[in-house]
């Protein structure tokens, strides 16, 4: 195929643009297995550095946990590699429905359906349950797999400011004569880490006659008193029609997702969601992994207690040591800096402290919403913490933004 310089040197103008704003994105190696410290490489190849991951999904620090290990072992020795084919031709073991059955126990729900991703998850749920009759309403910060769910889907699409409970009731007002209505939002907002008000969300759902799809993919095994998601945390167990959520996150660390709720919904998806019908299953060795997850959950709350217990000293320090944080509850701890390439040099100078932790900056987040999410796990014990937080002190007082406000921080830096 025809590759002449005049394609490649618009994309190689376009690299050289992104690289000058001082926001290309590098891509570091890591040479240890995922836990609370790991060996990182940069991509110019220089020498590996021992630093504090404060930046992972790995809440329940389960991502190399022994048990979880073994199992997965086991389920390799005797389900074997991978499955070669989809579920509905020969691609179905006992343990998949095993594990459906587990998640449905485990989230309240009536039924549950096994996704590669909860990205497949999503891409494959609202085209399967909606046609060009039906509404989609979403809060305006839904995650980007949603977006792309929903642009695959020929419902009609609106949206509500973020947590807004007044703008979703009059967007369920205006759309009333739709055949139906699917409200939707993350349970908890992964980059800002607050929760939706699940709570008011089924009750206007009630009232006007409206589905509610919540993503739990950052709550699942953590969030509520014994860790089912923001629907224990908010009361309302029981009450949401579809959850959508990953393994790749709390639940293991490794990969795979979910549509659970309703048993008609799900049946659907069993029935038209592509992603579902032409994907490949979730292998053998992490559906037993992920099994071995839900029985150290069922056992104990020990990991969920822990992590709180660490986020809000994590919170509690940044705070005092005077960093501007988004407000939250959950072990998304975002650290503000505004700036695209502050955030950059902020994050490469933590790493020289022994700290790794990701800026933030568009399309990621919206332009000037610049940061560094910090991202607590069981795995971390105090001592971790503390390094993290002195690191930061010290890069913090480095480009002057400690005790500053967000337009004192913008003056000096710029958007």
């Amino acid at each position: 195929m025809s590759y002449p310089d005049k394609i490649k040197n618009i994309y190689l103008t376009q690299l050289a643009e992104i690289q000058h704003a001082g926001i290309f994105k590098e891509e570091r190696f890591i040479h240890s297995s995922q836990s609370a410290d790991i060996e990182v490489e940069f991509p110019s190849g220089s020498d590996l550095k021992k630093v504090i991951n404060m930046c992972a999904n790995n809440y329940l620090g389960l991502s190399s946990h022994p048990e979880v290990i073994r199992a997965a072992h086991e389920g390799l020795d005797t389900r074997g590699y991978g499955m070669s084919s989809v579920r509905f031709i020969c691609g179905t073991q006992d343990i998949h429905k095993e594990l459906e059955r587990r998640v449905t126990e485990f989230l309240g729900t009536e039924d549950t359906i096994l996704f590669p991703s909860c990205m497949d998850a999503n891409a494959g749920v609202f085209e399967a349950i909606l046609t060009s009759e039906d509404i989609m309403i979403s809060d305006r910060l839904v995650h980007a797999s949603i977006i792309d769910g929903m642009r695959l889907c020929s419902a009609q699409h609106d949206t509500f400011k973020h947590s807004s409970m007044e703008h979703l009731e009059e967007k369920l007002l205006l759309h009333a004569d739709k055949r139906l209505k699917l409200v939707i939002t993350d349970g908890v907002f992964s980059m800002d880490g607050d929760t939706a008000k699940l709570d008011e969300m089924v009750k206007l759902c009630e009232k006007y006659d409206a589905m509610l799809l919540v993503d739990d993919s950052h709550a699942s095994g953590f969030i509520g008193k014994t860790g089912r998601g923001t629907h224990e945390f908010c009361n309302v167990f029981g009450k949401i029609d579809v959850i959508t959520t990953t393994f790749g996150k709390a639940l293991g660390g490794a990969s795979g997702g979910c549509v659970s709720g309703r048993k008609e919904i799900v049946e659907m998806c069993r029935q038209k969601a592509r992603p579902y019908l032409f994907s490949n299953t979730i292998a053998p060795v992490i559906v037993s992994g992920v099994l071995k997850v839900f029985d150290i959950l069922s056992a104990s709350t020990e990991r969920r207690d822990k992590l709180e217990k660490n986020a809000a000293y994590w919170r509690k320090g940044l705070t005092e040591a005077g960093f501007l944080l988004k407000e939250g509850n959950t072990p998304i701890v975002p650290v503000m800096l505004f700036n695209a390439k502050l955030s950059q040099d902020f994050s490469r100078d933590l790493f020289n402290e022994g700290i790794y932790a990701i800026g933030f900056f568009f399309p990621v987040v919206p332009n000037g919403q610049a940061r560094i999410r910090t991202q607590i796990s069981a795995g971390h014990e105090i001592h971790h913490l503390d390094k993290a937080l002195g690191a930061f002190i010290k890069v913090g007082k480095k480009y002057g933004i400690l005790g500053l406000t967000k337009d004192q921080i913008i003056e000096k830096y710029g958007l």
